[in-house]
């Protein structure tokens, strides 16, 4: 199965994570993952940059904002003044302009942080409708989502204030919003299997942000990266960033030593800083064995006085939330009453999140729980060539059985741009499957 491993010796940012994904595309990927990043976002430009650290090529990802980029400050430890580190940070670009701009948190950790000069979108339901409106896949969007959510949730936390009142400083603006949806771009363009990551580096010391100087991890990313393996070391300044944390902890299924794989790629993300450790992001690419068993969580309730559009609506948000998956089946409850039992499948780490989030966005006073072994076939996707264009087609194999089916997003793209109706693109790539077997003998 395709593995993608992330090495996070030096903590993560967003731009980081962009730029070593962005290394292990083909020349061709890279092209179109450029083309699509540079129309979303007006006055937004993405620019790959060859550079180095500690005498390893990499890339940088320079983001900028109608031409310019920001820039950061951490904080000397037992210090009030911005005397050291020049550099006032929006999560993940962390640029170098001398702009006095107070954003959430400041880190000394020179990815280009989240940040911006133009400060909008700073509510979640701003930056949910922003994300809404791209010219990208579902899963694109669902992804971006689900990281802001994340995020929110974090600092709802952070600051003890409902998820409604959390306004997003340098983490909403829109140099920030482009490095997480070009991580999310990424990763649904080079369709791994199986994502892990390393235990986190967070790095110390102190980081400025719009409530004051905090100690590093900052308090939302200490929040995001709750059940996740993490360290501090010698390196003064903010290596994991908050947009990196939720980015880590919403596409890593585990965290821990490399797995066993056969290495096809590696990629590395630099940050622009310079500190006695490459200051990188690598991004391993091979082939591994897959687990045949699997932990999932099953977040259960009975629910009778909502409506099904409404039931609808609030599977969409915890999709967009990290869910796995969701369903409905009636049922008959006491006194006879109609009920639907509404079932939400999750990582075991995303459980409380996801446990909280049904209670908000259902009528239920209570969510079950129950933790489940699962068996599962060995996923993986090919291409295939079609008259509508090359179509992906996910498999799963395992115990001598063999499953084949169109990816539904490139079908249903598909049929849009032919104007054809769904089902007859679909039965035409389900020929175009079986003829390549027949071929194939």
């Amino acid at each position: 199965m395709k593995t993608l491993y992330l090495e996070c010796n030096m903590g993560a940012a967003g731009d980081m994570l962009m730029a070593a994904l962005y290394e292990l595309m083909s020349p061709e990927e890279q092209t179109r993952f450029l083309e699509t990043m540079n129309r979303l976002f007006p006055g937004v430009e993405v620019q790959p940059r060859q550079t180095a650290t500690c005498g390893i090529t990499g890339t940088h990802m320079d983001v900028t904002v109608h031409g310019e980029e920001e820039h950061s400050h951490d904080v000397a430890l037992g210090c009030g003044h911005d005397h050291v580190h020049e550099h006032h940070h929006d999560h993940e670009h962390e640029h170098e302009h001398d702009h006095d701009h107070h954003h959430d948190h400041d880190h000394d950790h020179d990815h280009d942080h989240d940040h911006g000069h133009t400060h909008h979108h700073t509510a979640p339901a701003d930056i949910y409708a922003l994300l809404d409106a791209l010219d990208v896949p579902a899963e694109v969007k669902d992804g971006a989502k689900a990281v802001y959510t994340r995020i929110a949730d974090a600092e709802s936390k952070a600051h003890g204030m409902p998820v409604e009142q959390i306004h997003f400083h340098e983490v909403g603006t829109l140099d920030a919003v482009a490095d997480v949806t070009g991580v999310c771009l990424a990763v649904h363009m080079l369709h791994p299997d199986r994502i892990a990551a390393s235990p986190v580096h967070l790095g110390s010391g102190q980081v400025r942000c719009a409530h004051g100087i905090v100690p590093v991890p900052a308090p939302a990313t200490a929040h995001l990266l709750e059940g996740v393996p993490c360290y501090t070391g010698d390196i003064r300044g903010e290596l994991c960033t908050p947009t990196g944390a939720a980015l880590l902890t919403h596409f890593a299924e585990s965290f821990g030593p490399m797995p066993v794989m056969s290495l096809k790629k590696t990629g590395y993300g630099i940050g622009k800083k310079e500190f006695p450790a490459a200051n990188c992001v690598r991004a391993f690419w091979g082939e591994s064995g897959d687990p045949q068993q699997a932990e999932i969580v099953e977040l259960c309730c009975h629910i009778d006085d909502m409506t099904a559009e409404a039931l609808a609506f609030a599977g969409e948000q915890l999709l967009a939330q990290g869910a796995l998956d969701i369903s409905c089946a009636p049922l008959t409850m006491k006194k006879g009453r109609a009920g639907v039992s509404f079932t939400v499948l999750c990582k075991p780490r995303d459980e409380e999140r996801l446990a909280h989030a049904i209670l908000r966005e259902t009528n239920t006073n209570g969510v079950r729980s129950r933790r489940c072994g699962k068996y599962i076939l060995t996923p993986s996707v090919k291409t295939v060539e079609t008259a509508y264009g090359p179509i992906r087609i996910k498999c799963a194999d395992g115990e001598g059985i063999h499953r084949e089916k169109p990816e539904y997003e490139d079908v249903a793209a598909a049929a849009r741009a032919a104007g054809l109706p769904f089902q007859k693109v679909w039965e035409d790539v389900l020929s175009s499957i079986h003829g390549e077997v027949q071929k194939n003998g």
